[in-house]
């Protein structure tokens, strides 16, 4: 399953640069597109504004399969402050930018299964594919909203996988 986390963050990742090269973050001292995986990074006590959070939910194997089909849920976290040149009056239209660039990173649902385990990464034999994004309702709490949609990854698990 770590094929297809990893393959899907890297598309994401690469599709967010793409469509808004503004939407960045320093990590660690790094400017990088404003996408991270929960699971990867250090724990923090405040969930950061502005970027895409991923964070890995439930995960199932259905082995009746002649290749086990894995379906992994993929929570998307993201809030805004709103900009302070705007008393944070932008919130709302914030929160609709990072909506629309959800759906278009999300879309099309589908890549090429990559090994990024190993140099050169190299593409694997199966695909891994997506469902819409289920869009949670925006909670507000003083001058930060945020939202959680839901997305559903599936992969086939090759037999190196296993």
């Amino acid at each position: 399953m770590e094929n297809a986390k990893d393959t899907f963050y890297i598309t994401l990742r690469n599709r967010l640069a793409a469509l808004n090269p503004d939407r960045t973050m320093v990590l660690r001292g790094l400017l990088r597109p404003g996408i991270l995986v929960e699971e990867n990074e250090i724990v923090s006590a405040e969930m950061p504004r502005d970027v895409f959070v991923l964070r890995w939910k439930d995960a199932t194997v259905d082995m009746q399969q002649p290749l086990a089909l894995a379906k992994l849920q993929c929570e998307v976290v993201y809030g805004t402050d709103g900009n302070a040149d705007n008393a944070a009056m932008d919130r709302g239209r914030l929160l609709t930018a990072m909506d629309a660039e959800l759906a278009g990173i999300l879309n099309p649902g589908h890549a090429v299964k990559m090994n990024y385990a190993q140099e050169p990464v190299t593409a694997m034999s199966t695909s891994l594919f997506w469902s819409d994004a289920a869009y949670g309702p925006i909670v507000s709490e003083r001058e930060h909203m945020q939202r959680t949609a839901t997305v559903e990854v599936f992969s086939y698990e090759e037999p190196e996988e296993r």
